[in-house]
């Protein structure tokens, strides 16, 4: 097997609040091989998106910080590199299309300038060669009339077209790696669809890996070789996608997978639900982080934590839901 383009190891992300430090991300540790795409996935606040911010170097300082943990990608730790660093790294080694897209982009620059921007800093383009390849970029993620596009501001822009921009900035350098985070977060199921096309692409044309950070197991099953399942800060089960739907070992994965609807004769009158909620992060209970929520808990899930294992199959849970 190919050698890891990104190594994380025990990464643990915290932050000061006023009631306390919170740990959001707690012994997180996988890898990401080339060209391939992996799907981070959980519900909101498990620790996805903090988990790849901290990947760029984007978590704010304060109040948040990298307690522990390494990030190994080209030789580099990313975890303790120097700002001056990580601005050589973002955009054109590693990039990041983010969640909101109305956000990320500059509403009182063009969508031209805001390219040009990235262009010349990594590439060292002039800004006439900056602006040939930013209409270049924008015909091939399928944005029409990308000559026209290119001087207008991100308002005139729907949301698809926007999200679109924001997967040609990333690729205008030609990434190793591609961070996605929600990337089809508020868009129809039409264009949902189209922009999932032209990531998948874009990935084999570019030859670069995806880390997919989703809520959607939908969007991961279309998409994703593999998947790492995020629960209360930490990885509770990862498996390639056949066999994560296929046998869900870790009773929160098999929770998540039947929640899901189905058009099916024998469907439920009420679709199942995980009884119970996420624990406090505040106050974390000593064992399992799922066991009061868990119909399989053990006594020693009360007081021990479960480790995930090293094969690419494995689940964080001292009673897994049998194959």
């Amino acid at each position: 097997m190919a050698e890891p383009l990104l190594r994380v190891r025990d990464l643990a992300i915290e932050f000061d609040t006023q009631y306390g430090t919170v740990r959001a991300v707690d012994g997180v540790s996988f890898d990401i091989y080339p060209e391939e795409t992996v799907g981070l996935v959980g519900e909101s606040g498990c620790g996805k998106t903090v988990t790849g911010l901290s990947l760029l170097g984007l978590i704010p300082k304060p109040p948040g910080r990298i307690a522990a943990g390494s990030i190994e990608f080209g030789g580099r730790d990313l975890a303790t590199a120097s700002e001056e660093e990580l601005r050589t790294i973002r955009g054109s080694e590693i990039s990041m299309i983010f969640q909101e897209p109305m956000t990320a982009l500059n509403p009182v620059f063009t969508i031209g300038n805001q390219m040009a921007d990235v262009l010349a800093r990594h590439k060292g383009l002039t800004d006439s060669q900056a602006r040939t390849e930013a209409i270049e970029m924008l015909g091939r993620v399928g944005i029409p009339s990308p000559a026209r596009r290119v001087d207008e501001y991100p308002h005139q822009l729907s949301g698809g077209q926007r999200q679109r921009v924001m997967i040609a900035m990333a690729l205008s350098c030609n990434p190793k790696l591609l961070i996605a985070d929600e990337p089809t977060t508020a868009l129809d199921v039409t264009t949902q669809a189209q922009v999932l096309e032209q990531i998948n692409k874009l990935q084999e044309e570019f030859r670069m890996a995806v880390i997919l950070i989703t809520h959607d197991l939908g969007v991961v099953a279309e998409t994703c070789q593999r998947a790492l399942v995020m629960y209360c800060g930490k990885v509770a089960e990862q498996a390639p996608i056949e066999e994560l739907f296929a046998q869900p070992r870790h009773p929160y994965t098999a929770g998540l997978l039947s929640s899901i609807p189905r058009i099916r004769e024998d469907r439920p009158e009420h679709l199942p639900i995980i009884a119970g909620r996420v624990p406090d992060l505040l106050h974390l209970p000593a064992g399992c982080r799922f066991a009061a929520r868990c119909e399989r808990a053990l006594d020693r899930c009360q007081t021990e934590q479960p480790e995930l294992g090293e094969k690419t199959a494995s689940a964080a849970c001292f009673n897994p839901v049998p194959v």
